[in-house]
């Protein structure tokens, strides 16, 4: 089907993070007017790094985007799991040259805001996407055959169909799946990034490294052309049961669950100041998340915790994936909308809840602690790549 199919009608997307504004590029190419509502005063991630699996390489690549997208990424030599508690490795994971080889892709880890910074502004090259911000979606409904959708401050816009890519708290599903607040998890990350020239020399390492430690671990990635560490320590908290977003942090309670750290990683975190709070939550997957002409996506459809480091990267395939099945059959949305959700459901959900089983694995506490990094010892690269095939090799056989 040619890119402008879809010419002359318009698709409102609520929410404007990295699944909104990679959802409006594919629509706009599938020949579709977009509209994008965001809640926030401005475009923009807040946070800092994420990790990008191979898998993301080639979604990026589809949507014809990599290139502008990448400018800033940092393309890191390996993946390490050091003992929290002895400091020892338990696992390394090259991401080199065989690596790549193996999925035709590489392994990056970038500033959120690096990738949404460029997504957000070919959305605002291209004539086809209106972008408005400090439009919170506050309520819709269905109109003849397409949708009117409300905002707080009281304008209203009609589109032919409706994507909710307004994240964890959704408005749009509410509507469509109705489960509630999501699912506190009992585990909280605190976010801080640190200059290179405070980072340890001997940790300065060109590596996503994991210290995994009894009920908590933390993470550490060059970014930004090396000029700054991203850090991420994360702990279980049972008693925490409402969910917090970009708060400021308490350094004293973080580094209460690290003293059993080696000197040097605790260092890291004795040296920040300036922590961000998040408490961690998920939802149970569903088996649909469309309603005719209305549908779900990223973390609105599948919110994950962050173990596997695929929020993202499953929010860009949602994209490509939405744009695929529009630019198929642009004059049956609903249709598209369920092909959409039936080519990507089981695999969310699959990394809904693997994401929820190697966060326990990181936090393993005792003789299960031992059970783990011997597990994890015994293999090789190669045993590695295979385990991971599932999820890195998406859009292998075709890049």
């Amino acid at each position: 089907m040619q890119a402008g199919a879809g010419a002359g009608r318009t698709v409102v997307v609520a929410g404007g993070g990295i699944g909104g504004v990679a959802a409006a590029i594919g629509l706009a190419r599938a020949g579709f007017r977009v509209t994008v509502l965001e809640r926030a005063q401005a475009f923009g991630e807040i946070g800092a790094g994420i990790q990008l699996g191979p898998n993301v390489f080639h979604a990026l690549k589809t949507l014809g985007v990599a290139e502008q997208t990448l400018s800033k990424a940092v393309y890191i030599d390996k993946l390490v799991m050091r003992d929290g508690v002895s400091g020892e490795l338990v696992a390394e994971i090259p991401v080199d040259e065989p690596f790549r080889e193996h999925y035709r892709n590489p392994y990056a880890v970038i500033h959120r805001a690096d990738l949404h910074s460029p997504l957000h502004a070919l959305c605002e090259s291209d004539p086809n996407i209106a972008l408005h911000a400090a439009h919170e979606v506050t309520g819709f409904e269905r109109v003849g055959d397409g949708v009117e959708v409300h905002t707080a401050n009281g304008r209203s816009f009609k589109g032919e169909a409706l994507i909710g890519a307004d994240g964890v708290r959704s408005k749009v599903r509410e509507r469509i799946v109705g489960d509630g607040l999501p699912r506190i998890s009992g585990h909280v990350a605190y976010r801080a990034v640190l200059p290179i020239e405070e980072m340890p020399e001997d940790l300065r390492w060109n590596a996503a490294c994991l210290w995994a430690g009894p009920k908590c671990h933390m993470v550490h990635y060059p970014l930004r052309g090396w000029k700054l560490f991203n850090i991420v320590a994360t702990f279980h908290h049972p008693t925490r049961t409402t969910e917090g977003h970009n708060e400021p942090g308490d350094r004293d309670e973080l580094l209460s669950y690290f003293q059993h750290l080696p000197a040097k990683p605790r260092s890291v975190l004795e040296k920040s100041r300036e922590w961000r709070r998040w408490v961690l939550g998920d939802r149970e997957p569903v088996a649909n998340w469309t309603d005719g002409n209305m549908t779900l996506l990223g973390d609105a459809a599948h919110p994950m915790l962050q173990y596997f480091a695929q929020g993202a990267c499953m929010a860009i395939e949602d994209a490509v994936e939405l744009m695929k099945q529009a630019q198929a059959t642009p004059d049956d949305l609903p249709g598209a909308f369920q092909r959409y959700q039936d080519r990507r459901i089981a695999r969310t959900a699959r990394v809904v809840l693997s994401s929820r089983e190697l966060g326990r694995l990181y936090h393993a506490d005792g003789v299960e602690r031992l059970v783990r990094n011997d597990l994890f010892r015994e293999r090789t690269p190669q045993d590695f790549y295979r385990s991971l095939d599932w999820i890195y090799g998406y859009g292998r056989d075709t890049a």
